[in-house]
């Protein structure tokens, strides 16, 4: 019997999909943004502009726009406007984050001293670029998932730059943001399993059943392995809790570093077992878009991609005035 009454994909969407309130109405958050930004601010800024003293730029207004130069998915213009509101500068959006754009399109306009929009340019443009950029991967990389008819989700890592800037750019792109800092989940990786046992099929329960008291602070608790039997082990001790206290509760195996022959290998055993339906299974490392269709093609409710922010491409956007 089922030790759940809800859907793999609401499950995974209720563990991983934390983005919806990465807002500027929420105080964590929007100190979580002025903190990068105002650092950022500092670190440009602090000795002035000295091309524009140069040149004896008066501080007369004028008007600027920020263009797209290819199309994507655009994502940080709430932070944006909160940058140039925020010393003066008018903004009005054009397009809404998490919106399609095109080449050529205007996505806001702004308003303010020269000197203003000149200094503040290139931090504006970094963060609309980034976010943008990690917006547009995700979203493609999701894309390309469901148009080979997986049901597989995509979501990110904690492996960012930005901290919860690029969270809100992975939710904007239509994927999960994975745990949102160290305090929002239990995520058992290899080096903590390490500190308890030799063998991980050893440590992997003894982590879950050391877990399991602070599961109510917790959005889920995951475990990492990287070989069959530690998977069989740590589901096992899942199965045994969610059974004595009749919970439903997101549980979640992640196979690291695992071939897709590998990962069906385990899937097929849990399955042929009885112990699938418990838990939710993540793949993640070595996976890229280049293999990403293999992967989704084993079956894990999730695949996680640290390069959607570690290491992705800008999407390309400038600032012109007039």
């Amino acid at each position: 019997m089922p030790l759940t009454h809800t859907t793999r994909d609401a499950r995974v969407r209720q563990a991983f999909f934390r983005g919806g309130d990465l807002t500027l109405e929420d105080p964590a958050y929007r100190q979580s943004v002025t903190a990068v930004t105002d650092a950022l601010l500092h670190d440009d800024l602090a000795a002035g502009d000295l091309t524009a003293a140069a040149i004896d730029l008066e501080p007369d207004r004028v008007s600027g726009a920020v263009v797209a130069r290819e199309s994507g998915i655009v994502a940080g213009l709430q932070e944006f406007a909160l940058i140039y509101r925020g010393r003066g500068v008018d903004v009005v959006l054009e397009k809404r984050d998490g919106g399609a754009i095109q080449s050529g399109d205007t996505v806001l306009l702004a308003q303010g001293e020269q000197t203003k929009l000149l200094a503040l340019e290139r931090i504006g443009l970094n963060l609309l670029q980034r976010m943008s950029g990690i917006a547009t991967a995700s979203h493609r990389l999701q894309e390309r998932v469901r148009e080979s008819g997986s049901e597989t989700q995509i979501v990110g890592t904690r492996k960012t730059a930005w901290g919860l800037l690029d969270k809100r750019a992975l939710h904007l792109g239509g994927v999960g943001t994975h745990r949102l800092n160290l305090g929002d989940a239990i995520l058992i990786k290899n080096n903590h399993l390490a500190l308890l046992a030799a063998h991980e099929e050893d440590a992997a329960p003894l982590a879950i059943e050391r877990a399991w008291k602070l599961r109510g602070k917790s959005a889920f608790i995951e475990v990492e392995v990287r070989g069959e039997a530690a998977a069989r082990s740590a589901v096992e001790a899942f199965r045994r809790l969610l059974e004595k206290t009749g919970e439903e509760y997101p549980c979640v195996v992640m196979l690291d570093n695992m071939a897709p022959a590998g990962i069906r290998a385990v899937l097929d055993r849990l399955r042929r077992e009885d112990l699938l339906d418990c838990v939710l299974v993540e793949a993640s490392g070595g996976i890229s878009e280049a293999n990403i269709l293999e992967y989704a093609a084993t079956g894990v409710d999730a695949i996680s991609i640290g390069s959607l922010t570690h290491s992705v491409r800008a999407l390309d956007l400038s600032q012109k005035i007039s």
